[in-house]
């Protein structure tokens, strides 16, 4: 039996593939999926999964794991294809692994959380320059460090799937395109296959729940 993993019973996000259960989607085949809707996720039988009461989550036999950066690396630790057999090239993957999730990727939520969620404040437009500029710096440092490359340390590895997934949450904000070299890495790593099957997984979630 493949690993199941919870995933949006209804995308919020209408289908773009920015839920989490993505980097998870595009890491893992084969998959079962079992979709939850937001008042089940906190219903104890999926806190008992996830303590927070999020998606996603990994189920195998007798392993439970929750937060997609912790499941993609169990996924990486057992598939040659996401993490070096060298063992320096492997702990820098899993170092990118972490400055996606832990570095890059706070600053990229909480300007795209305003942007969806502050608009009618007072003080949106006060503060939305300081959460772009606080982007634009780690886009900056993230530039200069991939400039000439076509993923972050030689060939693609789970640190790039994080990474991209990270990113792609930019994709409507404008501010990709102010930095040609990080909107190339995001779509080189958007062309893959794997991350295609998995943009469309999630997707036919969506069209689903939008036609019943």
């Amino acid at each position: 039996m493949p690993p199941t993993i919870t995933a949006f019973e209804s995308s919020p996000d209408r289908g773009r593939g920015q839920a989490r259960d993505m980097r998870v989607r595009w890491a893992l085949e084969p998959y079962d999926v079992r979709l939850v809707s937001f008042a089940a996720m906190k219903q104890p039988a999926h806190l008992a999964l996830h303590p927070f009461g999020q998606i996603p989550t990994y189920e195998d036999d007798d392993l439970t794991l929750f937060e997609s950066g912790a499941i993609v690396l169990h996924i990486a630790e057992r598939d040659d294809g996401l993490l070096p057999k060298d063992a320096n090239a492997r702990a820098r993957a899993i170092a990118w692994m972490f400055a996606a999730l832990s570095t890059v990727e706070p600053p990229i939520v909480e300007l795209t959380m305003a942007m969806l969620f502050e608009r009618d404040r007072s003080w949106y437009a006060e503060r939305l320059p300081m959460l772009e500029e606080r982007v634009r710096t780690r886009l900056g440092e993230l530039s200069r460090h991939i400039s000439g490359a076509d993923w972050l340390d030689g060939a693609f590895s789970a640190g790039d799937l994080v990474m991209v997934t990270v990113l792609r949450r930019l994709n409507t904000s404008g501010l990709l395109d102010e930095y040609p070299d990080i909107a190339a890495y995001v779509a080189r790593g958007e062309a893959r296959p794997a991350f295609r099957r998995a943009f469309d997984a999630q997707l036919a979630v969506f069209k689903a729940a939008s036609q019943s």
